[in-house]
């Protein structure tokens, strides 16, 4: 595993920053790991407590699955192991919040469990929300939070130690605590703009949980980050730029720490705004609907470039997508107002992209992987109409011209903006070209 430490501290000169890649979508993690492997950069790969759990998730896989799946991908892309870390994002009692503490919170320390035993390296423990028995007027106390927070990290140590029996080299997890975490998937209301954790609400939190963790006798060596709200969110038609100056207290507050920030919901950031959180110490940002959104995008124009060539069996990707979400609203119903006409936009071109959650059923794949066969060989000139910048690398000898590979590097543009944020330097041949 890569010296996680020593890449957030900013002592690794060639990387000085992690971003973390939150989606169970094969084909964005094909494509992570085929940007990484070809930058050569050590990339988290990250399943949410929603997608993957001891139940499976809403996407049928469990923690020891996700695990299995990922490293095939990414071997199959040639990155190499100690190049990709696994992370668990939202591990805590989030999707058993209606529940009791006690139910909650024994749920939550099996779904640790699991991820621990499957070989998880990047542990975020999030105890942010209420409980069923918590009093719904009031905020959760942070002493709560941390208290909850301390009993997840003693189940992490527990279960590592029965892992290490049976996988000696496995390296020891880091943590990533805090109480003011961001809604995963974005905001569901709009925002003009968001107030970053005030200096000394992070200062109150962070000696919370040392003091939790230290009356539970659970190292607090092992956390490496802490979950603050920098100022940046997006939802469904917004996207809240990140503000230098309006974030410097924050930044300031954690003078004398060994731990750093981390971002979520950093998704549609612009390079530079990505490059000052990195500069101001948040060195772990999170990402995930922004790139299926440009996955979603690559995958529209694939279908266009069909339909210019006239294929005798079309994909019918849109329809089948839409179809699928029109079927059952339940992931997009609670995000998308307004009138017939603008929900029917916001289905396909939502930042808050609901859709994600309907690329992976049955009739969407199925017309995915129709498109992808169908245009094993894209013309040039309309690769040139439809995605210039693959068109450029094809010119250059370095993309091949067929759907697979002009998908992933269509993706890949997305991360690219997070990797140069992370002072990643690009291949030798991209870096020549750029001269």
């Amino acid at each position: 595993m890569a010296d996680l430490h020593a890449i957030l501290s900013g002592r690794q000169r060639e990387q000085r920053g992690l971003f973390c890649v939150c989606s169970a979508s094969e084909l964005v993690i094909r494509a992570a790991a085929r940007h990484a492997a070809a930058w050569n950069y050590t990339v988290s790969i990250e399943a949410t407590a929603n997608q993957v759990d001891q139940f499976g998730g809403y996407t049928g896989l469990r923690p020891a699955d996700y695990v299995q799946r990922v490293e095939e991908l990414a071997r199959s892309e040639g990155l190499p192991r100690d190049r990709l870390v696994l992370g668990g994002d939202h591990l805590g009692p989030l999707t058993w919040c209606r529940l009791p503490e006690a139910e909650a919170m024994a749920r939550a320390e099996e779904l640790l469990r699991a991820y621990v035993l499957a070989g998880f390296e990047k542990i975020h423990l999030d105890t942010s929300m209420r409980l069923g028995d918590d009093d719904p007027e009031a905020p959760l106390d942070v002493a709560v939070c941390a208290r909850r927070g301390a009993r997840l990290a003693q189940v992490v140590w527990d279960a590592f130690a029965r892992r290490r029996r049976e996988h000696p080299d496995s390296p020891r997890p880091v943590l990533v605590i805090g109480s003011e975490v961001p809604i995963p998937g974005g905001s569901r209301f709009h925002e003009d703009s968001v107030t970053p954790t005030a200096p000394e609400d992070f200062r109150r939190q962070l000696d919370a949980f040392r003091d939790a963790f230290h009356r539970a006798g659970v190292p607090f060596d092992d956390v490496a980050a802490f979950v603050v709200q920098p100022g940046v969110e997006f939802g469904d038609d917004f996207v809240c730029q990140y503000d230098s100056a309006a974030a410097a207290g924050l930044m300031a507050s954690r003078q004398g720490e060994r731990v750093v920030f981390e971002g979520h919901s950093t998704d549609y950031q612009t390079q530079q705004s990505l490059a000052a959180l990195v500069a101001d110490s948040v060195s772990i940002l999170k990402v995930g609907p922004a790139l299926t959104f440009a996955l979603r995008e690559g995958l529209s124009l694939l279908e266009a470039v069909e339909r210019e060539l006239r294929t005798e069996r079309p994909s019918g990707f849109r329809e089948a997508l839409l179809a699928a979400m029109d079927a059952d609203d339940r992931n997009w119903r609670g995000y998308y107002a307004g009138t017939p006409a603008e929900v029917a936009y916001k289905k396909l071109y939502s930042y808050s992209d609901r859709c994600r959650y309907y690329l992976p059923q049955p009739g969407p794949q199925r017309a995915i992987d129709a498109l992808l066969r169908s245009l094993e060989e894209i013309p040039p000139a309309l690769l040139s109409q439809y995605f210039p910048r693959q068109y450029r690398r094809y010119m250059e000898g370095r993309l091949k011209p067929g759907a697979l590979p002009v998908l992933c590097d269509r993706v890949g543009d997305v991360l690219e903006s997070y990797a140069r944020a992370c002072g990643i330097a690009p291949p030798q041949a991209e870096a020549a070209i750029e001269r």
